[in-house]
């Protein structure tokens, strides 16, 4: 699924997951999803999901990744999504990977360090160059150097929930927050994979 799944990407692709509405499935997506659907149930789930979806490694995205696009976008909370479920996601995928194709500019199917503050600074944010090293570390367990796609995706989607939990305790708007204890407990539990 990493190669031809393109499409057009305007703005900062982690704020359109919740608003998608439901139309008609595309052709395309009806292809993929009867490709997908293995057990022919109807419903994906994120193994299924995940033998589908190749980084640009070769290897299939992994386990947390699969089950934090399935989890995003399984509505009624029962572990699979269905194929409007499943349009959302496709066009959410293929977002993603116009960002990331984006700074992946040698198409090795990684990007490194000068690449990924480039776009994290493009989605508005401006880490430190010591936070850019300690996110590529999180990533990259054996190297500290690179990052693939798949995990590049979870990447912003917890910058995204992190971000959006910090900015609902951010009344007046300062960039920084009191937090208690439990409520620190809570937005990390929430946020979290």
């Amino acid at each position: 699924m990493y190669g031809n799944l393109g499409s057009g990407y305007q703005g900062y692709p982690g704020g359109a997951a919740p608003g998608y509405s439901q139309g008609a499935i595309s052709p395309d997506v009806q292809q993929w999803f009867n490709t997908v659907d293995k057990d022919r149930s109807g419903q994906i789930n994120w193994q299924e999901l995940q033998s589908a979806l190749v980084n640009g490694q070769g290897k299939n995205f992994t386990d947390v990744a699969c089950k934090l696009m399935i989890g995003m976008f399984d509505r009624d909370k029962t572990g699979t999504i269905d194929i409007n479920e499943f349009q959302q996601l496709f066009t959410y995928i293929n977002q993603w990977l116009a960002v990331f194709k984006n700074y992946d500019r040698d198409q090795s199917g990684h990007i490194e360090e000068p690449e990924l503050a480039q776009a994290l600074q493009q989605m508005g944010f401006k880490f430190s160059p010591e936070f850019i090293k300690f996110l590529i570390a999180k990533s990259d367990l054996q190297n500290h150097k690179r990052m693939s796609v798949d995990q590049f995706i979870v990447l912003c989607v917890q910058i995204q929930r992190f971000t959006e939990a910090f900015r609902s305790r951010d009344s007046e708007m300062k960039g920084i927050i009191t937090i208690g204890f439990e409520d620190f407990l809570s937005v990390a539990i929430n946020c979290s994979i």
